[in-house]
């Protein structure tokens, strides 16, 4: 028997200038849902039933983007995106462009135990919906009058996300590509300042007192991305994956993540390399990105838990069954 551990996040590129109010609703968050898995666990519930209920907590919540409190696409609506992977068995869910169903992971589970596929997407996966019987609500629900005005903004930039880079010595908005963005602080602007939270992606990872292993990832996407895209969230393997190894769920670029096969080639090094836990995600977040910025949670059968990303900052935080926890940003 292991002791059992569990890791969520709420997204990497936290703007340093973050009010320390919003800071402290995201901590809030982050701790009422690692209380919440860590009870789960304690009662015996598998990992995958618990990166589920954690999950849908993170979506009902708008502090950050997936479910109610999406990012919107140009067209003003929301796409919301999810996956979830049972390590025990890789057995696997995944679902995009939904519109109207309340909590996107536990759709993606749906999709994992009573579909013969591994994926749905847009009309399809909101006909299964229905058929399974899963809660739905108006579009406008997951659209909060925040993420209306930070897609004002970023319509008003032409850019499709807030982020930003920290530039090198010497380097200016041009000569980086991003003609007409700022430099404040020492950070490079992609267009818009970056002056209130901008939402990211949720995950979890736990390990079970079995030693079993889940991922669960489930996000909005990018602001006033183009209708129709898709991630790295849903994508087994780039965004989330969990073996028999490890579990781990990412955020950030999602085109980077996606190129880098970010979530699998953090297992791979700890199932071929026999790298630790820690080394995997160190070696992942440093050599697979390339230009990308992105961040990541992960846990191990051995009840290990680790984090890396190449931000600023990442929402995230830990629980494990000798009594520790923590949440932390930067």
């Amino acid at each position: 028997m292991v002791g059992w551990a569990i890791a969520v996040h709420g997204g990497a590129g936290v703007d340093p200038g973050l009010p320390v109010e919003r800071q402290e609703e995201a901590r809030r968050v982050l701790e009422r849902c690692l209380r919440v898995g860590a009870a789960g666990l304690r009662a015996g519930l598998p990992a995958v039933d618990v990166v589920e209920m954690v999950v849908r907590e993170l979506e009902t919540d708008p502090v950050f983007n997936s479910g109610r409190g999406s990012a919107l696409t140009r067209k003003g609506t929301v796409e919301m995106e999810a996956s979830i992977m049972d390590g025990h068995g890789r057995r696997c869910g995944a679902v995009s462009g939904l519109t109207t169903v309340k909590n996107p992971v536990s759709l993606a589970r749906l999709v994992m135990d009573r579909s013969p596929h591994s994926y749905l997407a847009f009309d399809g996966a909101e006909e299964f919906a229905r058929e399974q019987g899963v809660e739905v609500v108006d579009n406008s629900y997951f659209i909060t009058e925040e993420n209306m005005s930070m897609l004002k903004r970023a319509k008003e930039a032409n850019s499709i996300m807030y982020d930003y880079r920290v530039p090198a010595p010497g380097v200016d908005s041009a000569s980086a590509g991003l003609e007409g963005a700022k430099v404040e602080n020492g950070l490079l602007m992609n267009g818009l300042r970056i002056s209130v939270y901008a939402p990211e992606t949720v995950g979890c990872v736990v390990v079970d007192s079995n030693g079993w292993c889940a991922a669960a990832t489930s996000t909005g996407g990018l602001m006033n991305k183009m209708s129709g895209r898709i991630g790295d969230s849903p994508l087994i393997g780039s965004g989330t994956y969990a073996c028999g190894d490890c579990a781990v769920s990412c955020t950030g670029e999602g085109e980077a993540i996606i190129r880098s096969t970010l979530a699998r080639d953090v297992a791979a090094l700890v199932e071929y390399k026999g790298l630790s836990l820690q080394e995997a995600v160190d070696y992942a977040i440093k050599e697979r990105l390339d230009e990308g910025m992105a961040g990541l949670i992960a846990v191990s059968r051995n009840g290990e838990v680790a984090y890396g990303f190449n931000t600023i900052g990442m929402f995230r935080g830990c629980a494990t069954e000798d009594g520790f926890m923590e949440v932390s940003i930067w």
